[in-house]
């Protein structure tokens, strides 16, 4: 059954990990997915979108390592920040200008690295909200 996971299936842990309510589901969820063979990390953001996008993807590739999601090479590495950055670009036009909170959700199988964004946008309580994901792939490992 392991080997049936592909991309679609790691997008949606992914996502899962990203609109997770709080701790306790995350922890529930990171325990089932692991379960599965995916590991899983989310961590959570807020600030001003454009200048915080840096920080951002950052804060992402630094969950991942902790995590064990991936290990501290050039490829895995560059793979998280990849999909971090393209989940991101499908917020901008929403986000340019305004703050930004919620989750980043992560997730990988083998090859499969997802990464998936869940924000609200906007100012005080006047938010809009928005989900970006992104995928790469990275040296697969058993």
């Amino acid at each position: 059954m392991e080997d049936m996971y592909g991309s679609r299936n790691i997008a949606r842990a992914a996502i899962q990990m990203a609109i997770s309510r709080n701790r306790k589901e995350e922890s529930e969820l990171k325990e089932r997915f692991l379960n599965q063979s995916i590991k899983t990390a989310a961590v959570d953001y807020g600030g001003e979108f454009i200048g915080s996008v840096k920080n951002i993807v950052e804060r992402t590739v630094v969950a991942a390592k902790r995590e064990g999601v991936i290990e501290g090479i050039h490829a895995d590495e560059g793979a998280v920040a990849g999909a971090a950055r393209e989940a991101l670009s499908q917020l901008m036009v929403k986000a340019v200008g305004l703050n930004v909170g919620g989750k980043i959700g992560i997730a990988r199988y083998k090859e499969h690295v997802s990464v998936a964004v869940f924000f609200g946008i906007g100012l005080l309580h006047l938010n809009e909200v928005g989900v970006g994901l992104g995928h790469r792939v990275a040296p697969g490992r058993s």
